[in-house]
């Protein structure tokens, strides 16, 4: 039995972070990864997404200790809004890769994602003592390299036609954050 976290700050009211769990996989999250304008710059886009797909990629993401997924949940009525993850742990180097989407449409632009961001670095930094996060966008997904940007992070490099888009190929801008903020902002609660 896996435990639940929970992730909130002070600086964060907005939203917070809860561990995914299998009840999370409904009907609204297959919608949101067949949406077009959602899944426009995520990897599922490529195959269409049902309940059992989503239930195995958290079951795959809670049986693997090197990925931590959460869900994106407004503070004011507990709404799933989308997922963060910090994934691909490498304890060795002590790095891992941040990702996150917001697939509830009606949440663009309100700054959740920026708040996430901050949110799950700040984890990934004090529990799981990581040193170094990265992230990548493809270039014209501008909305979501401001929001680690305004999260911190810094532009690292570009990888140019490193991705295929409408079949055009597409540069991937990548950024970094390492470990040298302020960690006791977070406040971390396991039930």
């Amino acid at each position: 039995m896996n435990s639940q976290i929970k992730i909130t700050s002070n600086e964060t009211k907005d939203i917070f972070l809860q561990s995914i769990s299998l009840d999370d996989a409904n009907e609204n999250y297959v919608a949101w990864l067949n949406d077009p304008l959602v899944n426009q710059y995520l990897e599922t886009r490529f195959s269409k997404q049902d309940l059992n797909s989503v239930k195995s990629y958290i079951s795959a993401n809670l049986d693997n200790p090197l990925e931590k997924l959460f869900t994106i949940r407004t503070s004011n009525n507990n709404k799933h809004i989308g997922n963060i993850k910090v994934g691909s742990i490498n304890k060795v180097h002590n790095i891992a890769q941040v990702s996150l989407f917001i697939g509830e449409k009606e949440s663009w632009g309100k700054g959740y994602a920026n708040q996430a961001i901050k949110l799950i670095s700040q984890y990934a930094f004090k529990i799981l003592q990581l040193r170094k996060l990265t992230a990548g966008a493809y270039s014209s997904n501008i909305g979501s390299t401001k929001a680690f940007i305004k999260s911190g992070y810094r532009n690292e490099c570009i990888l140019k036609d490193h991705y295929l888009l409408n079949d055009k190929p597409c540069d991937l801008v990548q950024v970094s954050l390492f470990n040298e903020s302020n960690p006791e902002a977070i406040k971390i609660a396991i039930t």
